[in-house]
């Protein structure tokens, strides 16, 4: 029974809900979760254009979505209007 079953594994379909391949992004940026490429966090004295959010090690962030923003870079230490 086993082995009928791993045979016809072959024949599984991909979900239609499977992710899409990833992007290929330019360098200094990364894919968000809508598949778009945006701007990594940078350093910065003032805020720069486009930023979103100031993380906690100071870089600024420029994600587009509330998930995930400044991970890896300590947080979010305040939101930019």
């Amino acid at each position: 029974m086993f082995a009928a079953a791993v045979g016809l594994s072959g024949l599984v379909a991909t979900p239609a809900g499977a992710a899409p391949a990833q992007i290929a992004c330019a360098t200094g940026e990364y894919e968000n979760v809508d598949h778009q490429c945006v701007s990594g966090p940078e350093r910065s004295e003032t805020p720069p254009a486009g930023a979103t959010a100031q993380c906690g090690d100071g870089t600024y962030s420029h994600s587009k979505n509330h998930r995930g923003t400044c991970s890896r870079h300590g947080g979010v230490a305040r939101w930019l209007a």
